[in-house]
């Protein structure tokens, strides 16, 4: 199979297909032919070396979210069958480049998939999983009392849009920061209201929680009511004064229950997701590039 591998730490030309022997599924796994591979920060991250736990020793793969059709089914498989659309998430942070989605096949265990309805074209589907799941765990380390106001930032991004949705259909007000000129998009996630990226976040509190999903940090932090919630999708320096804020930092958890829910409401369009573009695999580091330099409209996907 021909997958995108990281060769040495560094820029987006580092990423180079490859050929590798065609994955077999073996006892309790799937073999997945992947339709569309999301492309994430965390995967620039990866590709540079600027993870938690260190580095990882090149070549590896990159690639979270995934969708594609079941090819085959190891021994002692019998939730899925060949011919399935499905999509789900490579656990990264534990297979560390062993398994990527950046690939033509992907060999995933049964959990980390869920069904993809008809409603929901491949390139979609791919875009769910890192992202609904960060939003909702995220939310969910709030404990917001009911009828909270939550400001969201990076409200345009896939974790920010999703967290966005969530906190508005769970009945809280929400603040959402947006990019430039993407106002109108944003405003139908059912926020209450949007402001731009240079408002300043302090004079729109204090609120009783924040979910910085950029993160910007501290900027955020100062948005934060005395005793209230900040969660983070990546550790920032802590609150000085900590003022009794719950700062927290969500690191995505493999929940398949959560996901197939949350992939079912964005197939009958209660949640909102949205694909800048579609690249070919071999178009990796174009795609690594434009994430890069943002101001994007959606996530870029890989299509093997």
């Amino acid at each position: 199979m021909r997958a995108v591998a990281v060769t040495a730490l560094g820029g987006p030309g580092v990423l180079g297909v490859v050929e590798r022997p065609d994955p077999v599924a073996g006892p309790g796994e799937i073999l997945v032919r992947v339709r569309a591979a999301a492309v994430h920060p965390a995967d620039l991250a990866a590709r540079a070396g600027q993870i938690p736990g260190g580095p990882v020793e090149p070549p590896f793969l990159l690639g979270w979210d995934f969708a594609g059709d079941v090819v085959a089914l190891g021994d002692g498989v019998t939730d899925y069958r060949p011919g399935s659309r499905v999509a789900g998430m490579v656990p990264w942070y534990l297979t560390r480049g062993g398994v990527g989605a950046y690939a033509e096949f992907v060999v995933a265990r049964p959990d980390w998939l869920v069904g993809v309805p008809d409603e929901l074209d491949a390139a979609e589907a791919a875009t769910v999983a890192l992202n609904a799941l960060t939003a909702r765990q995220g939310l969910e380390m709030m404990s917001l009392a009911s009828g909270s106001t939550v400001l969201v930032t990076g409200a345009s991004g896939g974790v920010g849009g999703f967290a966005a949705q969530l906190a508005a259909r769970a009945g809280h007000r929400v603040i959402a920061v947006a990019s430039s000129d993407d106002e109108e998009w944003v405003r139908g996630l059912g926020v209450a209201e949007v402001v731009p990226r240079s408002a300043e976040l302090a004079e729109l509190g204090p609120v009783p929680a924040v979910f910085d999903a950029v993160p910007v940090g501290a900027a955020a932090g100062a948005a934060v009511a005395d005793g209230g919630a900040l969660v983070t999708t990546r550790p920032v320096p802590p609150l000085d004064p900590p003022r009794g804020v719950r700062q927290q930092t969500v690191m995505i958890r493999l929940d398949q229950p959560m996901l197939a829910e949350l992939m079912t409401e964005v197939a009958k369009g209660r949640l909102r997701t949205r694909v800048a573009a579609s690249l070919p695999l071999a178009e990796a580091a174009d795609a690594h590039r434009l994430v890069a330099a943002g101001r994007l409209r959606g996530k870029i996907v890989l299509v093997p």
